[in-house]
């Protein structure tokens, strides 16, 4: 790196380069629209922030464009029916955030009077708001001098200074890094500027170190290092879990469904009837039916991958008459059935076993 004195140059010119190169996004509040005074909205900002966490901008635009045009204000998202967010929220995955969205709308409507708290500690009393989230938006949505880092944050500390120690163990240390380089001026778009140099030019492969504002700075670009930054400890290797899932259809064409518990993957998300997801195939075959039936065994699996582990699930279906009531779940008649609003597990499940 240059030496400290020039580091103080950095936050700016990164910021020059920002005014010229931010991304267009529907959340955002571009540098020149800012510069005239328009401030973000903190619910836009916070609702994208928990949207991008473990997903990508690309997966997040459709959904954070429908989520807004449907519940345009916080007390909005307050208001609505836990079913019809998780359904909207169906497919984006990470179900955990949806429900905690919800929670924090609420607190937010109730407690606040439908403003969010404009700093990091008054972030952070709120309900699914972690240090990630508080920093982002009181950055952002406030202008508050807040250290935020993400993946591509992290990135862009490592090659800058050349940081060889793997992540996670060098979490602390990079957000040190970061930390230190936060300006007082425009605060928030310097955050949103870092973020936007490691998507667009620090990038995990093949890095455009040509087009970098901090190219002279870099200490992995002097080493030629850069590619090899971060460095990651090695990943273990994923456990494979099986188990069933019973996917019974009504004579009518009736779907029979249930509400997953709050708690655990794909809490309060709608699904098929079944077993836990254990590490071994049992239980055996027809021991968790939810309702009785000459149930036939597909020959495919429904397959998935979850952050710990891959699921193996077995699909059971059937044909059931109108009489017969199951031990758990409803019946969803045809017209109120809508496939979309599964999660991605289930709506695999429901692809293989439909009728065809």
């Amino acid at each position: 790196m240059r030496e400290t004195a020039d580091t103080a140059l950095l936050p700016q010119e990164l910021l020059d380069w920002y005014d010229r190169h931010a991304r267009v996004m529907p959340w955002r509040v571009g540098p020149a629209d800012r510069a005239r005074g328009q401030r973000p909205d903190p619910y836009r900002v916070w609702l994208s922030e928990v949207m991008l966490q473990q997903t990508t901008v690309a997966a997040v635009k459709s959904y954070f464009e429908a989520f807004t045009a449907r519940w345009p204000r916080v007390t909005d998202l307050a208001a609505a029916e836990d079913a019809e967010v998780m359904a909207a929220w169906a497919g984006l995955g990470y179900y955990a955030r949806a429900r905690n969205l919800l929670k924090c709308a609420r607190a937010v409507a109730q407690e606040h009077d439908g403003v969010f708290p404009d700093t990091r500690e008054g972030l952070l009393a709120l309900p699914g708001i972690g240090p990630y989230t508080a920093a982002a938006v009181s950055a952002i949505a406030f202008d508050r001098a807040e250290t935020v880092v993400d993946g591509n944050v992290e990135r862009v500390m490592a090659r800058l200074f050349d940081e060889h120690v793997p992540l996670p163990q060098a979490k602390p240390l990079l957000t040190a890094h970061a930390e230190a380089l936060t300006p007082t001026a425009r605060p928030g778009d310097y955050a949103q500027a870092v973020m936007d140099l490691g998507a667009t030019v620090c990038t995990p492969r093949n890095p455009l170190c040509g087009l970098c504002p901090w190219r002279g700075a870099c200490a992995a670009w002097a080493a030629g290092t850069q590619a090899e930054l971060p460095k990651k400890a090695p990943k273990k290797r994923k456990p494979v879990r099986h188990g069933i899932a019973y996917l019974a259809r009504r004579v009518d064409g009736a779907w029979l469904l249930e509400t997953r518990p709050e708690t655990g993957l794909l809490g309060g998300m709608l699904g098929w009837p079944g077993t836990d997801w254990v590490d071994i195939e049992t239980p055996l075959p027809g021991e968790a039916a939810p309702i009785r039936a000459e149930w036939k065994t597909l020959p495919e699996e429904a397959r998935h991958t979850f952050t710990h582990f891959h699921l193996r699930l077995t699909l059971k279906v059937a044909l059931v008459p109108m009489d017969r009531a199951p031990e758990r779940g409803e019946f969803v008649p045809p017209e109120a059935f809508r496939p979309g609003d599964l999660p991605t597990l289930m709506r695999k499940a429901f692809d293989l076993g439909r009728p065809r």
